[in-house]
């Protein structure tokens, strides 16, 4: 086959260019019916032009510079296909188009006939904002369109991400990502399946199990996204916030990091697992410093004893900090409307509550209820405290009362004007009443009704086993008398203030997430 070459001088090439492209082929030129459609040879060192297995090639060596539409070409060398419009490049590879893309490599396939580059060899993609780092790429100049499926690193702002498949829309300035997509930033390390990068706004998107862990942050979801410049994040599907103190879930998460503030949507837990707490509801709003929360949809909310929880429910809940005469810090628990209280061995109700972590005091308030095994108790407002997670005493203020059913038809009752009740392994036992303290209690002799007494006295003193009474003391002036048990009706031994109302007391309602 013959083969013809020619050696140009650089001096020789400025001269000759318009013969050379006036011998090509016209079926070539006129392939897109426009020449701006051809590669074309803006410099070269030096240029030898021949034919190699019947196609026409122009070898350049030395700067060479090609234009093909808005894209421009620079490396050491180049062979130029004319009659394909091909180009492949090699060494110190630079492609610009328009005022914001340049790609460099060391080795570049071009087809200008289909606008498609593949550049290999130490590439590296640039935009105003971001830096993309990979050993292959392939770059669509019409749709500017990056892709590469071999590992690529990308920079951009404080964010370095990488993967093993990346696919950037330059026009866009978007990043879709697959497979160990990896973000490190200052303040945390991501890692993702699938990830989606807006290189502009810095924010980014992810699918299925995503996790971000920092020094004083870890996130988890499985859908959601991330402001990465701001600090703001939305995660969705059994997401996850831990921020070192408190543990966060729930079907949506929302925080916005430099305000330390956050909601939660759907099955919402916050867990404190250095006071030993846990709380939730349907929506939750959370403040980091200084501590806050606001909990609605079915707020609850759980402490934790060795062999026993105390949950609280309620319309609302919402916590607080206060400060103790030190100025330390302390988070105090108020409860609105409809306000429950639940342990294995202690149930309670009323309309609004307290908890104070300061003193470990539950204050209940208007028409509060509780019940102790056998025991209902009452008063205008009640006062339990609690130590290590356990009910220990209890004060009733104003109108105090305790009943507790004998039969079906007689109660014994205690009323006074306030009330102590003392506890042992969170079991009331005894019970002391002060001022204009009245008792009806009936004396039973193993299955045998005996008698009823009815007492009055400046202060009484009750012990009970099993939730009964076991024992009175009447201190202080006492008045009482032992009568038959039906020497009066039973609907008439009832002291002022009687109430029993058993269909009020607090089933168990199972918490379904619990503290780790």
């Amino acid at each position: 086959m013959a083969r013809v070459s020619q050696i140009i001088t650089r001096r020789d090439f400025c001269f000759l260019l318009p013969l050379i492209l006036s011998l090509l082929p016209l079926q070539s030129v006129a392939q897109d019916g426009s020449a701006r459609r051809r590669v074309e040879i803006l410099h070269s060192d030096e240029m030898q032009y021949g034919r190699i297995n019947d196609r026409s090639r122009n070898k350049l060596n030395g700067n060479v510079s090609l234009k093909h539409n808005d894209l421009y070409m620079t490396c050491d060398s180049a062979l130029y296909y004319d009659d394909t419009n091909q180009v492949n490049a090699f060494s110190n590879i630079h492609i610009r188009q328009g005022d914001t893309i340049h790609i460099y490599g060391n080795y570049l396939f071009y087809d200008g006939n289909t606008g498609k580059a593949v550049m290999t060899d130490s590439v590296e993609l640039a935009d105003k904002e971001t830096r993309l780092f990979t050993r292959k790429i392939d770059y669509d100049t019409n749709t500017q369109i990056a892709v590469y499926d071999d590992g690529g690193r990308i920079l951009n702002g404080e964010n370095t991400l990488t993967s093993i498949i990346g696919t950037y829309y330059a026009d866009r300035k978007m990043l879709y990502f697959r497979d160990s997509v990896k973000i490190v930033n200052p303040d945390f390390i991501m890692r993702a399946d699938t990830m989606r990068y807006d290189t502009y706004n810095e924010v980014v998107w992810f699918e299925g199990p995503t996790e971000a862990v920092g020094d004083s942050i870890y996130l988890f979801c499985e859908k959601g996204w991330s402001d990465t410049r701001k600090d703001i994040s939305q995660l969705m599907k059994n997401a996850v916030i831990d921020n070192r103190q408190q543990r966060i879930t729930g079907d949506t998460l929302w925080y916005d990091e430099n305000k330390s503030q956050g909601e939660g949507f759907g099955n919402v837990a916050i867990a404190d697992t250095s006071d030993n707490v846990i709380c939730g509801g349907g929506y939750a709003w959370y403040l980091k410093r200084p501590e806050k929360f606001i909990l609605t949809h079915g707020p609850w909310f759980t402490m934790f004893s060795n062999d026993d929880t105390i949950t609280l429910r309620a319309d609302t809940l919402r916590a607080l900090p206060q400060t103790d005469t030190l100025g330390a810090y302390h988070r105090l628990l108020k409860a609105y409307y409809g306000c429950t209280i639940f342990s294995s061995e202690m149930q309670g109700r009323c309309d609004s509550l307290s908890y104070s972590f300061m003193d470990s005091v539950i204050r209940m308030y208007d028409d509060p209820l509780v019940w102790s095994r056998e025991s209902q108790l009452s008063a205008d407002s009640i006062a339990l405290f609690t130590k290590d997670r356990k009910a220990d005493h209890m004060e009733l203020y104003n109108s105090a009362f305790v009943v507790s059913s004998v039969d079906t038809a007689r109660y014994d009752q205690i009323s006074g004007k306030n009330l102590s009740g003392y506890f042992v392994d969170n079991k009331l036992r005894r019970i002391k009443v002060t001022g204009n303290g009245e008792a009806i209690y009936y004396v039973v002799d193993g299955k045998e009704l005996v008698g009823v007494n009815r007492a009055k006295s400046a202060s009484i003193e009750i012990l009970l086993e099993d939730g009964k009474i076991a024992e009175i003391y009447q201190n202080q002036s006492p008045d009482g008398t032992l009568n038959p048990p039906l020497e009066k009706p039973d609907s008439e031994m009832r002291l002022d203030g009687f109430r029993w109302l058993p269909q009020l007391r607090p089933g168990r309602e199972v918490t379904s997430i619990r503290l780790r």
